[in-house]
């Protein structure tokens, strides 16, 4: 029987946990039905890195930002920086970027700051915004509605496990929900209620691999085939066959991605392509 085609909407294929075994980390996503993921870029630096990994393996899109956990530590990104890494035809989303006052909130000032400078420039490039949010729930929430009435973008709440009302919020403004493998832990009860009262048509699944991994592998090393036992979860909460959701959040990731579901594999991307960024 074949698996039902899946797509991994956020991991990060660079760190040294997956790099250590990529080919087998890729060969065992495609064994589990994913067809595609995105990598995700943390730290401007290292985004040539990422962008190599997107442009050897086919199945393989990037995003690139500043972590909001970094943001204090690294150089503030430009928009124009992000305009210029958005060129390459691989490159499919802005961030991650958002507020983390869970780890980081001495540097909130800073978080914001790089926040708005990662919205502006999904709504310039027209990719998504993928956003991290962790206990700034009213920041997040403030800064992404008065954005949005100041010019349109479009955004995914990565790994989302906030409130209700960020939530809300969230969906308010025709953002996305993206379902980790938090939300297949026994004790996920509420978020999955989240989920489950969302539209249909805002729902996606990723890994955030190497993290978070969904039982049964919860506390060891997460990787992309590991999307399918979320989206298991998922497809219960939503009361949906697994096939059917798998394909739900498929055509999900192709409405807000709409650069990655319009790439083709045609080698331009393997080294004949000006490069950008550093």
């Amino acid at each position: 029987m074949t698996s039902p085609a899946l797509v991994d909407s956020h991991c990060h294929l660079d760190f040294p946990e997956l790099m250590e075994d990529l080919p087998g980390v890729l060969s065992r996503a495609a064994a589990a039905g994913v067809t595609r993921m995105v990598t995700i870029c943390t730290k401007l630096r290292t985004e040539p890195a990422v962008r190599a990994i997107a442009e050897a393996h086919a199945p393989v899109f990037y995003a690139a930002g500043t972590h909001p956990m970094s943001a204090a530590e690294e150089p503030m990104a430009s928009v124009e920086e992000l305009e210029r890494i958005a060129l390459h035809p691989k490159m499919v989303g802005i961030g991650e970027t958002g507020l983390d006052y869970h780890y980081t909130a001495e540097s909130a000032a800073v978080q914001r700051e790089s926040l708005r400078i990662h919205i502006e420039a999904a709504r310039r490039t027209g990719l998504p915004l993928i956003i991290h949010a962790r206990a700034a729930d009213e920041d997040m929430a403030r800064i992404l509605t008065e954005e949005h009435r100041a010019g349109a973008y479009t955004c995914v709440m990565h790994c989302f496990s906030s409130s209700a009302e960020l939530g809300r919020a969230a969906l308010d403004l025709g953002f996305y929900l993206s379902m980790s493998g938090i939300a297949a832990f026994p004790r996920s009860g509420a978020l999955r209620e989240i989920f489950a009262a969302a539209p249909r048509e805002r729902i996606l699944v990723e890994t955030d691999s190497p993290y978070l991994a969904p039982p049964p592998h919860r506390g060891k090393r997460n990787e992309p085939g590991f999307v399918a036992l979320t989206a298991k979860v998922g497809a219960e909460a939503f009361g949906m066959e697994e096939a059917e959701f798998a394909a739900l959040t498929s055509a999900n990731f192709d409405r807000l991605f709409t650069k990655a579901a319009a790439w083709t594999d045609t080698g331009a991307d393997t080294g004949t392509t000006p490069r950008t960024g550093a």
